[in-house]
């Protein structure tokens, strides 16, 4: 990641802090390396987490990072799982945070993704969506378009990746209630980081 996007993709993980309120309790999906973790104890050290994915080699390099840093490890837990099969417990969570993961899932999966997700957050809760993005017209959505196509060409060998094109979160966001309070673009439209919250 940071030899391909700098910190770009960083910037965008943690573009909205301002905007989420106080949190006791987080989901991260498909976190991986553990940044977005860090960054979250730093600022809630007290907070319950759940981190889940797919990959066990990925939580072990998160544990790892965080092992690394003076921050808690007592509040966080590790689910070695893949969805949409694992079912969070329900009305848990203040934040689900998705950070370039919504984008690896072909639309049929997606929306079983989100409407296994929805049902973990809280009255009033926040879910932070991170991603890729194709800009309305113009060059930046040329631009967008040659990077995806380039990146899910990669990605589908190396990684055996199930979507082969970029299918948008929002209206499945917004079929399971939930609305769009903020959103940031960053590289051309390329990244956006959105805020979300049930109603």
């Amino acid at each position: 990641e940071s030899l391909l996007a700098g910190g770009k993709l960083e910037k965008c993980r943690n573009a909205l802090w301002d905007d989420i309120p106080p949190l006791r309790s987080a989901l991260l999906v498909g976190e991986g390396h553990g940044k977005f973790l860090t960054s979250l104890l730093e600022r809630y050290p007290a907070a319950k987490v759940t981190c889940i994915d797919a990959s066990e080699q990925m939580l072990n390099v998160a544990r790892k990072r965080l092992q690394r840093e003076p921050l808690p490890l007592h509040g966080v837990e590790f689910v070695h799982a893949a969805l949409p099969w694992w079912n969070p417990p329900r009305q848990r969570y203040d934040l689900i945070a998705t950070h370039f993961f919504l984008d690896c899932f072909p639309r049929e999966q997606l929306g079983a993704v989100i409407k296994a997700l929805e049902p973990a957050l809280r009255p009033g809760a926040c879910w932070l969506v991170s991603d890729f993005d194709i800009p309305s017209g113009g060059l930046r959505r040329l631009r967008a378009r040659v990077i995806h196509r380039l990146m899910y060409g990669f990605f589908r060998i190396a990684t055996k990746l199930p979507a082969s094109r970029l299918v948008s979160p929002r209206p499945f966001l917004r079929k399971y209630g939930l609305i769009r309070v903020r959103r940031q673009e960053f590289d051309w439209g390329l990244l956006t980081a959105e805020l979300w919250r049930r109603a």
